[in-house]
């Protein structure tokens, strides 16, 4: 069986798993929960494409470069890099905040976005532009991150999982902008300590924020970026591999 995917909060967040006969198991992650996976080979996770996994034995992971997309969207910043330009709906632009002071501008589909703001896991954000269409959005979102970041890696996303929003910077960072709507998110996890980074998928489930899943194995907590275990073989049992502990677990 592999990890061939997963879905972030916002989306119901799932692991999602093959046998290699095509089928596609959705694996819910609800608070309270057990895993039970110990990690073997990786190695590309191929692709899903209407819920049915074409499986890869090349070596590359999470995919090798016959899988990998790239999504030209992604890398816009006002010339469209597609034959035709098909984002003609309303989009917004948007400012998410990661605790305690990173602050993230974006784009996204207009009627996507509170979903998409769950996706990344934001604590708050703040609509500040509706616009006509992608293109018009992403020259504004190129704007502005000349003064505001367009992506947040999973470093600070950690941290922020026990973290506040720093209310004094929030409010200097949406100075400029007349906002539209406002946004705060609960994620159902009141974390006091910041867990560790790992890649594991045994334990406790505590609960999901964007991509980050989060787990309680011996005594610890730890954070694990889902996408880190895209491609592996996974077998049923705890993983008896020595983990990373806080200093909390000792007293």
């Amino acid at each position: 069986m592999q990890l061939v995917g997963y879905e972030p909060s916002g989306r119901g967040s799932a692991l999602l798993l093959s046998d290699g006969s095509g089928d596609v198991d959705r694996r819910p992650l609800a608070a309270g929960d057990d895993l039970a996976y110990a990690l073997g080979d990786r190695h590309c996770a191929g692709a899903v494409a209407d819920g049915t996994h074409v499986s890869c034995d090349r070596p590359s992971a999470p995919y090798c470069d016959y899988h990998t997309n790239t999504w030209v969207c992604a890398r816009c910043t006002g010339t469209c890099l597609k034959d035709e330009m098909d984002c003609d709906e309303e989009h917004a632009v948007y400012i998410a905040a990661f605790a305690p002071e990173t602050f993230k501008v974006g784009v996204t589909k207009r009627r996507r976005l509170e979903t998409r703001l769950r996706e990344q896991g934001a604590d708050r954000a703040a609509h500040v532009h509706t616009v006509s269409n992608g293109r018009v959005a992403r020259e504004l979102e190129a704007d502005i991150a000349t003064r505001l970041v367009d992506r947040v890696r999973t470093g600070p996303k950690v941290a922020a999982l026990a973290a506040a929003v720093d209310e004094t910077a929030w409010a200097a960072a949406l100075r400029e902008f007349d906002v539209i709507d406002r946004f705060e998110f609960d994620y159902g996890m009141a974390l006091e300590t910041r867990p560790v980074r790992e890649t594991i998928a045994s334990g406790t489930v505590v609960g999901v924020k964007g991509r980050l899943l989060v787990l309680v194995n011996g005594g610890t907590t730890y954070a694990v970026d889902m996408r880190d275990l895209v491609g592996y073989d996974l077998e049923t049992g705890r993983s008896d591999r020595s983990l990373q502990s806080s200093l909390g677990s000792f007293g």
